[in-house]
């Protein structure tokens, strides 16, 4: 991803969480970009294939990180 795709895509982020921490940060892979909260690892946003300028977010959620019942 390009340098202004990567501020436009975190500045969104942090308005869409109300979090300050959101970084987005370039890969070695040139269509995506790791997203964190903090220091902490939570996902990748890669281009749109299907829609020019647009972009997905993608996050696992481990059983691990979820509260046991």
């Amino acid at each position: 991803m390009k340098e202004f795709d990567l501020k436009r895509v975190e500045t969104h982020l942090k308005r869409t969480f109300n979090h300050g921490g959101i970084k987005v940060k370039a890969r070695k892979v040139a269509d995506s970009a790791e997203v964190y909260v903090d220091d902490e690892f939570i996902g990748v946003v890669f281009e749109d294939e299907d829609e020019a300028g647009s972009f997905m977010f993608e996050m696992a959620i481990l059983a691990e990180d979820l509260p046991q019942d």
